[in-house]
């Protein structure tokens, strides 16, 4: 009886225990934080398993034959999950069934269960065939329109989604400061806060779709020393704060991106890769940075090979993740840590750190939840007709019309009998890098665009007179006689980019593909000119991912239409824009040189960067600070013209008595005077008077893309906080400066419409008014103002040179005299008086006539 009892006692505890569901790990609950999930799961890897999720899987580690090899990939996985994914060399079709199972592996095999996070290239579409290809980033920024770029990163997000990635490595925050840079047409331009903008609305895109982005490249990239791709970027702590960190700084406080990517370059000296102030103080500690830093391909090998400040691949290891750098893309250095941990010769306590970041961003992601991807079904999200209406539109947007002399564009098809469609970039796509093909079939070129346009209603006679790189001149008879028979000559001329991991034939734009100069490459240029040559009207569009110094072609050519890489509807796009169908309202994102000994050329320089003697030289007539030309851009940023005309009145400046707000509020109305319907980009700049330090002579802080149909017009409201008028002071803190703030609105940085002043006190945030002082006794007269006495002096500029012919005069009267040649002068005037002296090329001054008989002036260079 009792081993009766023993043994039902022991079945009843075994059915027990059967019926009990084991616990879940804390780390599979998708209800607790990110941070519970990954302190749990931390602990339970081991440092190999650890190491590994700081590791990226890439194509090389399965492929066979150029194609994915799942069981390659299995044997080099060996149950252990992975941090990353990439597939960049396949088709769409390829890497999504790649990713579907590679993900049913990790989840099923692997110790924990611990999906990798696929990755892909978008920063203007995805990099899988058959993808949307929308114009390059430079474009997208030229149009000023935040919307259509949110809309297209949703895109984007939906096509990656849709292939099981989860991480796109976009967008690009880099300043385009350095125009012989490859790269330059990856970025959204020169200017921060347009980058800014562009940036956050891009990743407001993607998270639509919970995909991770990754702004890169932290930080300071975009002005490479001779624009040599990777070089070190040389600049101070102020301009560090000032310009490089202000999109990264405006991204994380907005939207909180669960990666960032290292750059490649160093800054100061100091490789970013490897430094814990760049990747830990600066991104984590100061900008709060919590997701996990990606790096850039190869950057961790560079700081042994390029950089030379590690002794070998294991010290470059080392030292990238003391810094701070969490994931390895394209190199295996971070596996050789496994023994130096064990050994005790590296503390762990940067693995765990590191894997922790990666980890956090898994599950902030929502990766652990996601589904698996249809692989049967994924292509109705791909393409679709919605994403390539999009896709022109931005194209039409972004075109920017540099010169249109005497209304030769729009074009009216009734009135021509013949077109000559001529150049090396008139029956060829260009998408730009980053780009899945340079194949003519996977978009419309802008010969196709305008035949399909014109029909048969005009003759085009095609030509495409030189290729994009040589000096072979060829074809430029044939080029001549097309020109010749038609009625005017449209020039298609440019640059070509290399498509990531596919061609790279014939770049001349892209990354690793920089200019020493900005002349357009090959004999282009010397073909437009021997179309000119012919009599007709030319029209040259310039498709490129990088300005051109074109000051050739802005004197002698009637129509300049800077179209960018405009993305797969570029054909038809241009085709409406030349035809009228579009009106160009494209801005300039970057400004445009007159030559590389111009550079740079960025429109936010300190006022001491322009010149002082303000006697510009030309050939003929050589001056001074360039003896024979301006230092002025050739077009400015944030130009572009329109086929109507815009005027801006009634500027107004609201909440002036700041006391219960931080926000500047400015409006003005514009207006459309033209004839025909448009878009126009308002455009708010401020500059700060005097400061402690010097800042830039004009600042973008805001702007807005609005419609206007003929005569209609609209006011526009910019709000402007206050602490956007912060400076980083001597001590390098940020501060708002009492003092006069200039508001001035307008359609470019160099055509102000409207300005005025605000006066601010962030003490108490009131307005301050102009404190004006009389003068006080002189020579111990009583009262001397009214007493008429002769005044006499010398000019001199403040290198002591004479300046002759200024003009004198007393303030307020008809009275005036000139300076001789020996800068001498001599006038009448009461004290009490003010006498205003002025010359050409420097800035007006004022003084007050007190007694002094001998006044002596120094004219600053300037006005």
């Amino acid at each position: 009886m009792k081993s009766y009892c023993i043994a039902f006692f022991a079945i009843v505890c075994s059915l027990n225990a059967f019926s009990q569901k084991p616990a879940i790990p804390l780390y599979k609950r998708p209800e607790l934080s990110p941070r519970e999930r990954v302190k749990d799961l931390l602990p339970r890897l081991s440092l190999k398993e650890k190491l590994s999720q700081m590791q990226h899987i890439q194509s090389g580690q399965y492929e066979v034959d150029q194609r994915p090899n799942l069981q390659k990939l299995f044997n080099f996985s060996k149950g252990i999950s992975y941090g990353c994914l990439e597939g960049f060399p396949y088709s769409s079709d390829q890497y999504t069934k790649l990713i579907y199972h590679t993900q049913k592996y990790m989840r099923e095999e692997s110790r924990f269960g611990i999906p990798v996070i696929p990755v892909m290239e978008g920063l203007h579409g995805a990099v899988q065939d058959g993808s949307t290809i929308y114009p390059q980033s430079i474009a997208i920024a030229s149009t000023f329109n935040t919307q259509l770029t949110y809309q297209m990163a949703g895109f984007i997000g939906a096509e990656a989604k849709a292939m099981g990635v989860k991480q796109v490595l976009a967008p690009d925050l880099d300043l385009a400061r350095e125009l012989r840079w490859g790269r330059v047409e990856e970025t959204y331009g020169e200017d921060p806060f347009l980058v800014s903008q562009m940036g956050i609305a891009y990743i407001q895109g993607l998270n639509l779709h919970k995909i991770i982005s990754t702004p890169k490249h932290f930080i300071g990239h975009g002005s490479p020393l001779g624009g040599l791709n990777l070089a070190s970027v040389e600049g101070g702590k102020r301009q560090l704060f000032s310009l490089y960190m202000q999109p990264f700084e405006a991204v994380i406080k907005a939207l909180s991106p669960l990666s960032i990517m290292n750059c490649y370059s160093a800054y100061d000296g100091e490789p970013v890769t490897g430094s814990a102030y760049f990747l830990t103080d600066l991104l984590r500690k100061r900008l709060k940075f919590q997701g996990y830093v990606y790096s850039d391909w190869g950057s961790i090998e560079m700081l042994s090979s390029f950089h030379k400040t590690a002794v070998n691949q294991t010290d470059a290891a080392m030292q990238a993740i003391k810094a701070g750098l969490d994931l390895e893309a394209s190199g295996e250095d971070y596996a050789k840590l496994e023994s130096l941990v064990k050994n005790k010769q590296f503390a762990a306590k940067y693995i765990d750190a590191a894997a922790a970041h990666v980890l956090y961003t898994k599950f902030a992601s929502g990766l652990f939840e996601d589904q698996p991807v249809d692989t049967l079904n994924y292509k109705k999200s791909i393409h679709t007709p919605q994403s390539v209406q999009l896709s022109r539109q931005i194209a039409n947007e972004s075109a920017v019309l540099l010169k249109n002399a005497n209304g030769i564009l729009p074009l009216d098809a009734s009135k021509l009998k013949s077109i000559a469609v001529i150049g090396p970039n008139a029956d060829q796509v260009q998408f730009g890098d980053y780009s899945w093909t340079r194949n003519n079939k996977d978009g419309i070129t802008p010969l196709q665009g305008i035949r399909a346009f014109v029909k048969n209603s005009v003759e085009i006679n095609y030509a495409k007179g030189c290729d994009l790189t040589s000096r072979d001149k060829g074809g430029f008879n044939e080029a001549v006689l097309a020109a010749s028979k038609s009625d005017l000559a449209i020039v298609f001329v440019g640059s070509q980019s290399a498509s990531l991991s596919r061609e790279y034939l014939n770049s001349t734009s892209g990354e690793g593909f920089d200019l020493s100069d900005l002349n357009i490459p090959g004999v282009q240029e010397d073909l437009v000119k021997a179309v000119k040559a012919t009599g007709k009207p030319v029209v040259t569009v310039i498709v490129s991912g990088r300005p051109f110094a074109i000051g050739w072609f802005k004197e002698y050519v009637e129509g300049i239409i800077m179209q960018w890489y405009a993305g797969e509807q570029q054909g038809n796009a241009i085709a409406d824009i030349l035809f009228g169908k579009v009106n160009p309202s494209g801005k300039l994102a970057v400004s445009f040189p007159q030559s590389a000994g111009h550079l740079p050329a960025y429109y936010n320089y300190l006022p001491s960067d322009k010149g002082y003697y303000k006697r510009s030289g030309t050939v003929d007539k050589p001056g001074r600070d360039y003896v024979f030309s301006s230092p002025d851009a050739l077009y400015p940023f944030g130009f572009g013209l329109s086929y109507t005309n815009f005027k801006y009145e009634n500027l107004k400046v609201n909440k002036l008595n700041f006391k219960d707000a931080d926000t500047i509020v400015v409006s003005a109305d514009v207006i459309n005077v033209g004839k025909c319907d448009g878009q126009e980009v308002p455009q708010l700049y401020i500059r700060d008077v005097v400061s402690s330090v010097s800042t830039p002579v004009k600042q973008l802080k805001a702007f807005e893309k609005i419609h206007l149909k003929a005569g209609e017009q609209r006011t526009v409201n910019f709000k402007v906080p206050v602490i956007d008028l912060a400076l980083y002071n001597t001590d390098y803190i940020k501060v708002v400066e009492p003092g006069e703030f200039k508001l001035m609105v307008g359609s470019s940085s160099q055509d102000i419409k409207l300005q005025q002043s605000v006066f601010v006190n962030p003490a108490n945030m009131v307005r301050q008014e102009n404190i004006t002082h009389s003068g006080g006794q002189r020579n111990g007269e009583i009262n001397p103002e009214g007493r008429k006495i002769s005044v006499s002096g010398v000019i001199r500029d403040v290198q002591s040179t004479v300046v002759a012919e200024a003009i004198i005069k007393v303030k307020n009267q008809l009275t005036s005299v000139l300076s001789d040649k020996d800068g001498k002068y001599v006038i009448e005037a009461k004290i009490g008086d003010t006498l205003i002296f002025s010359a050409r090329n420097f800035k007006t001054k004022e003084v007050l006539v007190n007694g002094e008989k001998n006044v002596n002036v120094t004219l600053v260079p300037g006005g």
